[in-house]
Order: structure tokens, then C-alpha cells, then sequence
């Protein structure tokens, strides 16, 4: 090769790494907040009530002094006519809690010192004549966003939740009687 070539070569590949390097950096605000979702229970039937907790903890050296939070239904639950479930209340460590028949939106109560947590219950009961059985699942996505450094700095991410709705089985209603 002419050692023209091989300095092309050379300068492309370096530029090459340099870009597949920056391409895997992540901006700050991509990084993942400190944020617990859970469910009482993995499984519901038509009927029941689900409680979704959600704690949010300050990973942050400095206080945050802004936290706001949503939960809506993913794409796949909204698209289901037969999954039917109503929000019923909204409690916990925040200045709004407000949840419609669907949503929710929550800003906590603020400072949050460093290490510190708040945290929230949301209750939705799923209706009496939901769909039920494989593959279905009222599922959820929460968009959290959250600043601190005295509003300077800010990191936010969605988190997912989801439980599955079985269809309540009536005793001995497997069993069979052969005459």
C-alpha cells in the first residue's frame, strides 16, 4: 500500500472510533433517577383493586426542589377495548396527587434532601367486566422529571409497571363428572 493509503486509512479510522465513542456517551438528563415502582400484586382479576407505590429518592448531593411525575397506560392497554380500569385515589408525600379515570399526574413535596424519599400510592380498581386471560395486562408508563443545584441541573425517565388480569375461577368449576 502507498503510505498515502495507509494515512486515509488510518485517519478514517480514527475518526470512526472517535464517533462510535460520542455515540455511546449519554447526555446527563438521559441517566436514571432514582425511582421505585411496584405493585401489591402481579396478577388481578375483574373486580379487584391495584396499588401501585412509586418512591421517588434524591441521588443528588444538593436538595431537589422540583419533582413532578406522570403515569399514563402504554400504547398496547389503550389499544385493548376490553381492558376497563378506573383510578379511585391518589395518596402520599406530594402537594398534588391528582388522578382521572385513566392518568395521573404527582409533584412531591419539596425540598427532598439528599438520600431522602417521598413516596405515593395510586389505586385503580379494574372493572367488573374487564377483559381477563392470557396476554392481557393493564400496564403502565411513568414519566418522572426531577431538578436540583438550586435549579440548575435536572435528569428525568420513564418507568414501567404492569399487572396481568387473570379471570377469577369459580371452585370446581374444573372438575368434571363422568356418569
Amino acid at each position: 500500500m502507498r503510505p498515502t493509503t495507509l494515512r486515509r486509512f488510518g485517519l478514517s479510522t480514527l475518526l470512526a472510533c472517535a464517533v462510535g465513542l460520542t455515540g455511546l456517551a449519554q447526555p446527563a438528563s438521559a441517566a436514571a433517577p432514582a425511582m421505585a415502582i411496584t405493585t401489591d400484586r402481579a396478577t388481578a382479576t375483574p373486580g379487584s383493586t391495584v396499588t401501585i407505590t412509586m418512591t421517588f429518592t434524591n441521588d443528588q448531593s444538593t436538595n431537589t426542589q422540583f419533582v413532578y411525575q406522570s403515569i399514563q397506560p402504554t400504547w398496547n392497554t389503550s389499544q385493548d377495548p376490553g381492558l376497563k380500569y378506573t383510578f379511585k385515589s391518589c395518596t402520599g408525600d406530594a402537594v398534588q396527587c391528582d388522578v382521572s379515570a385513566q392518568s395521573g399526574t404527582v409533584r412531591y413535596n419539596v425540598p427532598v434532601v439528599p438520600g431522602a424519599s417521598r413516596t405515593v400510592k395510586l389505586t385503580y380498581a379494574v372493572a367488573a367486566d374487564s377483559a381477563c386471560g392470557p396476554s392481557r395486562r393493564i400496564e403502565f408508563y411513568s414519566y418522572l422529571y426531577y431538578e436540583y443545584q438550586g435549579g440548575q441541573a435536572k435528569k428525568d425517565g420513564i418507568y414501567p409497571v404492569g399487572t396481568d388480569i387473570t379471570c377469577a375461577t369459580t371452585p370446581g368449576a374444573t372438575a368434571s363428572t363422568h356418569k
